[in-house]
């Protein structure tokens, strides 16, 4: 999926085999529960060696996650059917582990001055009907089969007891196997062959054969003792009649080279084939919500050029830019969703009382659903946030929704620093009830910051001294705290504790930049407004746990009235999808205009984000982020119709059609594909209902 990444780090791999076998998804109800992401690895995974190899990447194979050790060379095998060569195979199980061991002068090579390490096998190593005769370990050998031993593999013709039976023996030469028939009835059979001696045995019916044959070197015949069902001993001799033929040699035409379906960018559900481009766009006749001093503007025209809008008007010339009648619609800036927890791989570094060592950036994940499903929402921007376990979390990721996009390319250029804070039940550990980690009570949660930030004080002093000092992670990220270069956002609810750590902001002289959550804002507005923090919190969540029971669904509206700047943010994978409506109830609850609500969720956590010269608003120079609405963006009938972010449509709903109707076809490809494969005697049961873990704050 990332090979031009992955060849970038000029790094070696070490690539396991364990491909998955194909789905039963003969019923149609447990198929469902197949998603075409894992159908889309199982019909590419076996590729992957091939790829490495053509994009000339170094690689040595490893048995990680092989269930049977068996299995490799079988998948070895299957890798070379998808285009990985015989030459590259191998060197993938010797040369290259050696190089990467730093052990070539010793071993991976058949060479003078090598150890003495090496395989003997009938043929080349990696076809199926080779057999490995001797493993050499530094000049010990170890006999695994003898390779004197005879080839008996072939068809035979046997009269025993007055009836005929035809014998075909298959297999290896070492292992071979058995199947008798009389006429055109199967028996069961069985055979041994160790040190010359053949040990076979067979039963028609309820009547059993049994021989014994020492094989002779001067003719192709079998012969030796037989008993009889009755008891009886007699000699036998089978007449060879035919040569074995492997089932390679048997088939008259050449094994069909795998089917791999097309990647996608990302390679899951509702990918692009080809990714969406820039483009320049004209919006005609829009309803344009500015977020500025211009307000909502009738009927005008937004011009959009190499990412940028360039010019706000009537009547605008397109310049050969591509002309889309807005007319009836609305036009807005993205929404910026100020907390969300869509894109982690992983949220609480929970382990100790301060994770500022950690950062999200590192866990950003472009294939999560949720990104796509955001964008269908006119969502284009949002920060990733540490979540709630520890009074310091982790430094957050701001990104932008670049469906397809790898990470890098997501996260904003020049992004600014943040850091999450938390405040309240989940800090002192009451919900999940653990009794071995400072802090226990919210008196405990004070002093955690008391501590810190004082020992960062000193950590400053002590680097700023110029004397020797240990380099110290933590310390480096709260002293940009001090200096006013990271900024807060912090977890809070209750007005005791939102009022202490302002106080102890004062105090260390640092400010907080951000409450999120903030439930009960409205208590304490003013002193916020002072303090210069924003307040970033919920529409009208309420008595989901003990500590918001005093929430109410005018908090946004009245720490508005105070002079705070308030954003409506998600915490939320579900919600995140509408925080249109979100910011509508701003309107109800407490009376915001429809401009002032809707900057909730645009201008306002852009602002809260220190992003706002860039994004939040309809204004020239600023980034191509738009949204354009079937309807009134905070009505709960306006849908988002085509979301572009620098001027790339990232999602729009006609395609969004295409992509269903798409995915539709492909899975049915794929279940074709793999009914065909279980047909073939492989296949594993779907899984149960399943759905891809999503988090929010206090997720462990």
């Amino acid at each position: 999926e990332n090979i031009g990444d992955i060849k970038a780090t000029m790094a070696p791999m070490v690539v396991p085999l364990n491909f998955p076998e194909a789905y039963d998804v003969s019923n149609p109800y447990q198929a469902s529960y197949v998603s075409l992401e894992d159908m889309r690895h199982w019909n590419h995974a076996p590729s992957n060696p091939g790829a490495l190899e053509k994009n000339d990447i170094s690689f040595a194979f490893t048995l990680e996650g092989l269930k049977n050790t068996k299995d490799l060379h079988k998948n070895i095998r299957r890798a070379m059917e998808y285009g990985l060569s015989e030459t590259r195979a191998l060197e993938a199980l010797t040369s290259e582990p050696a190089r990467l061991l730093g052990k070539s002068e010793e071993i991976g090579t058949l060479d003078v001055g090598r150890y003495a390490n090496f395989l003997i096998t009938s043929g080349p190593v990696f076809e199926e009907e080779t057999t490995l005769y001797e493993n050499w370990v530094m000049g010990k050998r170890h006999v695994l089969a003898d390779m004197n031993q005879k080839d008996i593999r072939g068809d035979y013709a046997l009269s025993a007891g007055g009836k005929e039976f035809a014998l075909s023996v298959s297999g290896t030469p070492a292992s071979p196997k058995l199947e008798v028939k009389k006429g055109e009835e199967v028996l069961e059979s069985k055979i041994k062959y160790e040190n010359d001696w053949v040990f076979a045995s067979f039963s028609d019916g309820s009547e059993p054969y049994r021989t014994t044959a020492l094989v002779d070197k001067s003719t192709e015949d079998l012969s030796g003792k037989m008993v009889l069902p009755d008891g009886t001993e007699t000699r036998f001799t089978a007449r060879k009649t035919g040569d074995f033929k492997a089932e390679t040699e048997k088939s008259d035409s050449k094994k069909a080279v795998p089917e791999l379906l097309p990647l996608s960018y990302p390679n899951v559900g509702y990918g692009y084939m080809t990714l969406p481009k820039q483009e320049d766009v004209l919006f005609k006749n829009a309803t344009v919500w500015t977020g500025e001093a211009d307000g909502t503007l009738l009927n005008t025209d937004v011009l959009v050029k190499k990412g940028k809008i360039t010019k706000i008007g009537s009547n605008l010339s397109a310049g050969g830019a591509r002309v889309v009648d807005a007319t009836g619609k609305h036009l807005t800036a993205g929404i910026i969703d100020e907390h969300t927890h869509i894109a982690g791989l992983a949220i609480n570094e929970a382990g100790h009382n301060s994770s500022a060592e950690v950062k999200m950036t590192d866990v950003l994940d472009p294939e999560d659903i949720n990104i796509y499903r955001n964008l269908g929402g006119g969502v284009t921007s949002a920060q990733l946030l540490h979540g709630s376990a520890n009074p310091i979390g982790g430094r957050s990721a701001i990104f932008k929704l670049k469906w397809g996009r790898s990470a890098s390319e997501m996260i904003y250029t020049d992004m600014p620093k943040f850091i999450k804070f938390a405040l309240g039940e989940n800090v002192k550990q009451s919900n999940w009830q653990s009794f071995d980690r400072f802090p226990q009570t919210r008196m405990g949660v004070e002093q955690v910051f008391e501590n810190y930030f004082q020992r960062a004080k000193e950590y400053q002093v002590l680097k700023d001294s110029g004397k020797p000092y240990r380099y110290d992670e933590e310390m480096e990220v709260l002293a940009e705290i001090l200096r006013g270069e990271r900024h807060i956002s912090c977890h809070s609810y209750v007005q005791s504790e939102i009022n202490m750590l302002m106080k102890l902001a004062d105090r260390m002289d640092f400010k907080v930049n951000t409450f999120t959550h903030i439930l009960e804002g409205y208590k304490v507005a003013d002193k916020m407004a002072e303090h210069g923090v924003g307040g970033s919190t919920f529409s009208d969540w309420w008595a989901y746990k003990y500590e918001v029971k005093d929430a109410i669904p005018y908090n946004a509206a009245i720490m508005h009235s105070q002079g705070v700047t308030v954003a409506i943010n998600s915490d939320d994978s579900e919600m995140s999808r509408r925080l249109n409506q979100e910011a509508g109830k701003t309107v109800k609850y407490g009376g915001l205009s429809e401009e002032e609500a809707w900057k909730t969720v645009t201008l306002n956590p852009a602002k809260l984000l220190h992003i706002d010269d860039r994004v939040g608003s309809i204004k020239i120079g600023k980034d191509a982020d738009l949204v354009l609405w079937s309807d009134h963006p905070l009505s709960v009938y306006a849908v988002a119709e085509t979301t572009y972010i620098e001027g790339v449509p990232y999602f729009d709903r006609t395609e969004d059609i295409r992509l269903q109707q798409r995915m539709t076809e492909e899975r049915s490809k794929l279940t074709e594909m793999m009914l065909d494969e279980k047909a073939g005697g492989t296949a594993v049961q779907p899984p149960g209902q399943k759905q891809k873990r999503t988090f929010t704050c206090d997720s462990l």
